[in-house]
């Protein structure tokens, strides 16, 4: 026979997500590939003395969940133990979350900044009871007088700080907050701590940049996080110049070399794909062009386990900034706008066409982030014009978040082999607050599963974590039930999809956003093996339930990095 098998499993359900969607009861991994997948008989002459053998009892065996949109330093600095946990339910009042820097400032050196994540006024007691009580920096104040306290909102879009953060800031009653940005006040006119959207620059600018270990610190903590989760995959969406001010630097191009070393040392427990960063919003093609002209370097690391896939544009904000460019007017008015260099909409067409075409021409894949119908058209187009100019085989580029997809994207992006990366748990979270924004009609059609792979567009999913939690299951979830977090209530239910599509966004479909489905992404003889094996039957589990499923074993390359079997 010759070679035994380094790990062998039996008894289960492996959900091989081959093009038949497959299920086998037996798998077998030798020097870091899959040798054999079947039955019993199949696997039975692999065992040898030294070979592991699981019993799966009738858990789930799946390929290694790829995560591809996530922010993992930035994921691992906004939460602990770097940053307080400020989400539902870890906390559920004002007086939880002061409690909580209360102990942050027994144990930090004084001075220090303290941070927190995750804090949503819909989940905090006091701001339920009353709408009108936001919260403030004397909330604050009474426990941490002397530290500078910065709390984020789990949206991204507030920020809540202390009287001491302000301090140092700058900021008082006669600060001029940023376009775009506001600086909350009480009726004495003095800041209340709390800033809105663009203000929070504000705060960034006076932290201190993240240092080397810092960065360092964040990813593990990441990485240890998704091992759990049963993550074997991400893309690191937007690494390089253009990130050198967002999250104190998370996303700058020193993180890129922090990666480097991790991946030398050993560290690096999952496959990172990663997508240039070059310049930030609001940029020019003359800017972007000149900054793509030094991308960054990989050096000499294992492409399978970090590669520089393509490169990140900014195309147009969030629909709840009333950002997002949209072909209707937001309720209470306005459309949005692209957000790249430019004094008109027609201008701005040009500026992102040419930006694509550019990066397009230099043979790059492209991600676009782009959330409006109106913008997402745009980009779509401008995708096949750009290949039109100058054809290219399997450029794979691909809409980033792609909330109000249209009829006419969906058709331009398949005929022309392009995809889209959707946030399902973003769609989780967000999908009753949106309705105040676009409507009833719009915030359900948002994230158009079901339509999109009807029309043949290759879709992926991914977290955005930080913005959400890293939880596939809470995503496939979703996919199916299309509920959403705060009310439970169905959001759009003529885009749900089946279990096995919702299953293939998170791994075929994004191994193909990674240029790699021919290697990882399915459960066959010959690849890469990266699994997941998941307690219990997903097949024929109730939706509501999986996202409670635990994750038992993560194998990445046929190396085990979370065993909770052993445990």
């Amino acid at each position: 026979m010759g070679t035994y098998a380094d790990l062998v499993f039996l008894g289960g359900r492996v959900v091989t997500v081959d093009a038949e969607f497959s299920i086998a009861s037996a798998l077998a991994v030798t020097g870091g590939v899959i040798s054999a997948v079947g039955g019993r008989d199949d696997v039975a002459p692999l065992v040898g003395p030294g070979t592991r053998v699981v019993d799966l009892r009738g858990a789930t065996l799946l390929p290694g969940i790829n995560d591809s949109h996530l922010h993992a330093c930035a994921f691992g600095m906004a939460t602990p133990p770097l940053s307080l946990d400020l989400g539902h339910p870890a906390v559920s009042s004002l007086a939880d979350v002061t409690e909580a820097v209360r102990e942050a400032v027994g144990r930090v050196p004084g001075g220090q900044w303290i941070t927190g994540h995750g804090w949503d006024t819909g989940y905090l007691d006091e701001c339920v009871a009353d709408p009108s009580r936001l919260p403030s920096r004397r909330d604050l104040d009474a426990v941490s007088p002397d530290h500078p306290v910065v709390l984020y909102a789990f949206s991204g879009h507030a920020t809540w700080v202390n009287s001491k953060a302000l301090e140092l800031i700058g900021i008082d009653r006669h600060t001029v907050a940023p376009p775009g940005g506001a600086i909350v006040v009480d009726e004495a006119g003095e800041p209340t701590g709390l800033l809105h959207e663009g203000a929070q620059a504000l705060v960034q600018n006076a932290l201190p940049p993240l240092s080397r270990q810092e960065r360092t610190d964040a990813i593990r903590s990441a990485l240890a996080t998704l091992a759990r989760l049963g993550v074997t995959s991400y893309t690191e969406p937007g690494l390089g110049p253009g990130g050198d001010g967002i999250m104190r630097g998370a996303l700058g191009a020193e993180t890129l070399d922090v990666y480097r070393r991790l991946l030398a040392d050993g560290e690096l427990t999952a496959r990172v794909g990663v997508l240039l960063l070059p310049t930030g919003m609001a940029s020019t093609t003359e800017e972007f062009a000149r900054a793509l002209a030094s991308p960054g370097e990989t050096g000499d690391a294992d492409p399978r386990r970090l590669a520089i896939h393509g490169v990140k544009v900014f195309a147009d904000g969030i629909v709840p900034n009333k950002t997002a460019w949209m072909h209707e007017p937001y309720v209470g008015g306005g459309c949005g706008s692209l957000c790249v260099g430019g004094e008109t909409d027609t201008e701005r067409i040009a500026e992102i066409g040419a930006m694509i075409r550019h990066a397009h021409a230099a043979g790059h894949q492209l991600g676009v982030h782009v959330t409006g119908d109106r913008a997402i058209d745009t980009v779509a187009d401008a995708f096949a014009a750009a290949m039109s100019e100058h054809p290219r085989p399997d450029a794979r580029h691909y809409v980033i978040h792609g909330d109000f997809l249209t009829a006419h994207s969906m058709k331009v992006l398949a005929a022309h082999g392009f995809g889209v990366n959707m946030n399902p748990t973003i769609k989780w979270t967000v999908a009753d607050m949106e309705e105040e924004f676009v409507g009833t009609e719009r915030a359900a059609y948002a994230w158009p599963y079901r339509d999109a792979i009807d029309a043949g567009v290759r879709v992926a999913s991914g977290s955005d974590a930080p913005v959400t939690y890293p939880d596939w299951r809470q995503g496939v979830a979703t996919m199916v039930l299309r509920e959403s977090k705060a009310a439970g209530r169905v959001s759009g239910p003529e885009q749900r999809i089946a279990l096995a599509e919702a299953i293939r966004t998170y791994t075929i479909n994004a191994a193909w956003q990674d240029f790699a489905d021919d290697w990882k992404g399915s459960l066959e003889p010959g690849k890469a093996a990266d699994l997941c094996v998941l307690d219990g039957d997903l097949l024929t589990a109730d939706p509501h339930d999986i996202p409670e499923m635990p994750v038992v074993l993560t194998v990445v390359d046929g190396q085990v990095v979370h065993d909770a079997l052993r445990d």
